[in-house]
């Protein structure tokens, strides 16, 4: 190509095979010796780009790729006016990758509306090449505001819980493209890829007008900033528009098929809290039922999970019979084995009156959704700010009462397959290595 030239352009289908063919143009294109610096970042931030724009909006993809005296410029358009943004999750990080890798690899990227959707365009220029400054440019990006549109309905949501929120959009993420993946080996990949962009596009109104709450990373600031009321908010406005309202029941349904699968062991996916479908359920519901003229419903809070008896095996019965406080909990958040000093420290004097219950049984309700947001995001996405240190925090005892507690809590592998998180517990102050 010359130094100045006409972009190479391609339409591509709304298919998985898109991702692949935008890669391998892009490749072609950077082939001579002279472009090989770029090769790389070039067809990872393509990736990235066409599939956020073939999972996210669901229309056809026109791609142009254009090199400027040595940069690349390439622009990924498609029919979703809903645009990217950029969020800083903090200790809730877990999405965002494609933006993120645009803002650490590319010399500029921006976002663009168009007539009919909107276009992302990212340039790369040599090493020790000075960024470009002629050719188009172009303005930052923004949020297309649904309450900019003619026809919105404003819904009402009372009662938020902003970490379960947070926490339910990790796990509805990956559920959403698992599902999506496992969908497109038996059925038409454009109807699939158009039902998971609309019920996306539903998730993504939803994130960006629900806040996450702003939380430390060390243990001592979660601790103080992940209670009631601080990570709930009484009123939360969603600004709808009414075409995008029928989203809202697609993405309950597709959520609900996809679980149905995952509880049928068709794909893996990690074990859901009870509360995460309910707010899901919730936030659809409120979105459609208000949209057509109801009174709006609050979030009713935490639901009532009656206890299971756990199986019984090898390490169990060892956390059970150990002279340490060990208390211990599977992967469903229930637990399954508590010790004798445990459980007289917890206020209880036989194992049946705590085992098979949820932990949130010996958790303050203050930080009951805490709890549940943290449990969710380290099956999910790894998150464990509390795993392996030492913190002292309140535990609720059996007649009510809370007391200082000095925790530790670890994962191992049961015997039974499983995982097990196991809490010890002391006396505040106890020095190591001691047991109750």
């Amino acid at each position: 190509m010359s130094a100045s030239q006409a972009p190479i352009r391609r339409r591509f289908p709304a298919h998985p095979s898109s991702v692949g063919q935008a890669r391998a143009l892009t490749r072609q294109t950077l082939s001579e010796p002279a472009h090989e610096p770029l090769v790389d970042d070039a067809q990872l931030l393509v990736s990235e780009v066409v599939t956020n724009a073939l999972m996210h909006a669901g229309t056809p993809i026109d791609f142009a790729l254009s090199l400027f005296d040595g940069t690349v410029r390439v622009e990924v358009s498609d029919g979703a006016a809903h645009l990217p943004v950029r969020r800083d999750y903090g200790t809730m990080a877990g999405t965002g990758r494609g933006l993120q890798l645009l803002e650490t690899l590319a010399d500029q990227w921006g976002v663009d509306l168009t007539g009919d959707g909107k276009t992302v365009w990212f340039e790369l220029s040599p090493p020790g090449a000075e960024a470009r400054d002629d050719g188009p440019q172009t303005a930052p990006a923004r949020v297309a505001k649904a309450e900019d549109a003619d026809d919105a309905v404003t819904v009402t949501l009372r009662n938020v819980p902003l970490l379960l929120h947070a926490a339910w959009h990790q796990h509805a993420e990956s559920v959403l493209r698992e599902y999506l993946l496992f969908r497109l080996d038996d059925l038409d990949a454009v109807d699939e890829i158009e039902m998971h962009a609309a019920a996306h596009e539903a998730m993504a109104l939803l994130i960006e007008s629900i806040p996450a709450p702003e939380l430390g990373d060390q243990p001592e600031e979660l601790l103080a900033a992940a209670i009631e009321p601080l990570v709930s908010k009484d009123r939360v406005l969603l600004h709808v528009p009414r075409a995008l309202v029928p989203s809202f029941a697609m993405l309950n349904e597709t959520l609900d098929a996809a679980l149905e699968l995952a509880l049928a062991g068709k794909f893996l996916t990690p074990p859901m809290q009870p509360e995460m479908r309910a707010l899901r359920q919730w936030l659809c519901r409120e979105v459609v039922q208000q949209s057509a003229g109801a009174p709006g419903t609050p979030w009713a809070g935490l639901l009532d999970v009656p206890p299971q008896t756990p199986p019984v095996d090898r390490d169990t019965e060892e956390i059970a019979a150990s002279e340490l406080a060990l208390v211990a909990a599977d992967d469903r958040n229930r637990i399954v084995a508590a010790s004798q000093v445990a459980l007289e420290m917890l206020g209880y004097s036989r194992a049946d009156q705590l085992v098979g219950r949820r932990i949130l049984a010996i958790i303050p309700a203050r930080y009951h959704q805490a709890h549940l947001a943290g449990f969710t995001l380290h099956l999910n996405v790894g998150r464990s700010p509390l795993l392996e240190r030492s913190v002292t925090v309140p535990a609720l005892r059996g007649d009510g009462t809370e007391a200082l507690v000095e925790l530790t809590v670890t994962t191992r592998q049961s015997s039974g397959g499983g995982r097990l998180f196991v809490a010890e517990l002391k006396e505040p102050g106890t020095p190591a290595g001691e047991g109750e």
